[in-house]
């Protein structure tokens, strides 16, 4: 408070507290750090390395009066631009690479500010009316999507990500007044806009996605007219393109390849490789699976299957038993989760994608596949080996978790080579 004259100036207080209550917060922030890491079971050293940059940064904030439950990402970019150039004056040089040098920085720093504040990045807030307008449209399309069309998580993800781009790419023109003004030559522009970066698969899925969106503005009343007639897409003919699958030896390559792996890596490896390679999972069917999805007294297994949100029951094979309960004995790291699949590295929660597990495979067992390197090559070898031994595509379509005989027909063109043929030299895989 600054007195002139008869004038009481109020003098707003800093940002946050004063530099006391900033230091004797230090230690108990660092604390629960601490703790939050020895319950995820962090090795010692990586514990010792976050709590030095997380103090680093507190008393960073600390001397600009700035509480850690309302720092900003540019709080956090001047933090490693001034640690950045401490390093610098200590050691006459820039890192060799900077970039690297700021993530290793960041790590400690991140897992600090996701501790106390629940989340890290925080989630972008619209600071103008125009922000604000196009994020309710699209919470009230995710609502529609899951209310009114009982989609999946992720496919409304997905829709509500298009829409998003729609939205961004109208800038002004998506006010409310001037969205209803919408037009054909608005869709068309669009459309030459995403076109030249996409194939013909994802512009047809884009252009449906599009369409998709139309139809809801349209219904809420958002848009005078109806567009979806706009929204063209190019065609793609059934049966048009083969499905790219590995072939028996290389399929074969892989598995023998991981099985000498006798790490915990390894063995968890080898299970999911073992499970991919005898029911042709998908990815998210293998990362969902649970402690309770095993029946060991009557040799079965439940599969959630993440298209069609239905359940199969299917044998468990003996192989692919053994290969799990290795992994279970002597490779799963001890941890709450009820997945069966953990990562091998504090913190121990469950994969969240195999792609990167299998391309690493691939690549050890020298495989280089000409189409797809993830799940679905796997997919589909096990598809064509089933027609290949004479499986009739109602029961392959069963195994695979296909909701109708037309998603299993595709592969009946990677079989034709062999239907009719003695398969001479070729290991039938049943």
């Amino acid at each position: 408070m600054i007195i002139s004259g008869d004038v009481i100036l109020e003098i707003p207080t800093p940002r946050r507290f004063t530099m006391t209550s900033d230091r004797t917060n230090i230690q108990p922030l660092l604390a629960r750090l601490d703790a939050h890491m020895r319950a995820e079971s962090y090795a010692a050293r990586t514990i010792g390395n976050y709590v030095r940059d997380a103090r680093r940064f507190l008393n960073y904030l600390a001397t600009r009066h700035i509480a850690v439950e309302s720092v900003t990402v540019d709080d956090v970019n001047r933090h490693f631009s001034s640690e950045l150039e401490r390093f610098s004056c200590r050691h006459g040089d820039a890192p060799t690479s900077p970039e690297s040098w700021c993530r290793v920085q960041a790590s400690g720093v991140h897992l600090l500010l996701r501790v106390v504040r629940g989340e890290w990045p925080p989630i972008a807030i619209p600071t103008t009316p125009l922000e604000v307008f196009q994020q309710e449209i699209c919470h009230e399309y995710a609502q529609w999507l899951a209310t009114y069309r009982g989609l999946t998580t992720n496919t409304i993800f997905r829709l509500c990500d298009e829409a998003g781009r729609f939205l961004a790419w109208l800038g002004e023109r998506s006010d409310p007044d001037r969205m209803r003004e919408l037009a054909g030559d608005g869709i068309d522009a669009y459309l030459f806009f995403r076109a030249p970066s996409l194939g013909r698969q994802s512009r047809k899925l884009m252009a449906s996605d599009l369409r998709c969106f139309m139809r809801y503005l349209h219904c809420a009343g958002r848009i005078s007219s109806d567009l979806t007639p706009f929204v063209i897409a190019p065609k793609l003919y059934a049966f048009e393109t083969i499905p790219s699958a590995l072939r028996d030896e290389e399929g074969r390559a892989v598995v023998d390849t991981v099985r000498q792996d006798h790490s915990a890596k390894g063995l968890r490896d080898y299970a999911v490789l073992m499970l991919l390679d005898a029911y042709g999972l998908r990815d998210e069917e293998v990362i969902h699976l649970r402690l309770e999805d095993f029946d060991w007294h009557n040799d079965k297994l439940y599969i959630r299957r993440s298209k069609t949100r239905t359940e199969s029951c299917l044998p468990l094979l003996s192989a692919v038993g053994e290969a799990i309960l290795a992994y279970l004995q002597n490779g799963r790291p001890n941890t709450s989760a009820r997945e069966i699949f953990i990562r091998t590295r504090p913190p121990y929660r469950p994969l969240c994608s195999l792609y990167q597990l299998i391309q690493s495979r691939l690549k050890e067992a020298d495989v280089h596949p000409a189409g797809k390197h993830g799940a679905h090559a796997f997919r589909h070898a096990r598809a064509v080996s089933l027609l290949r031994a004479g499986v009739s595509t109602k029961l392959i379509g069963d195994i695979l978790g296909h909701r109708s005989a037309a998603s299993t027909m595709i592969y009946l063109k990677l079989a034709t080579d062999c239907r009719g043929q003695p398969e001479t030299g070729r290991h039938r895989r049943t």
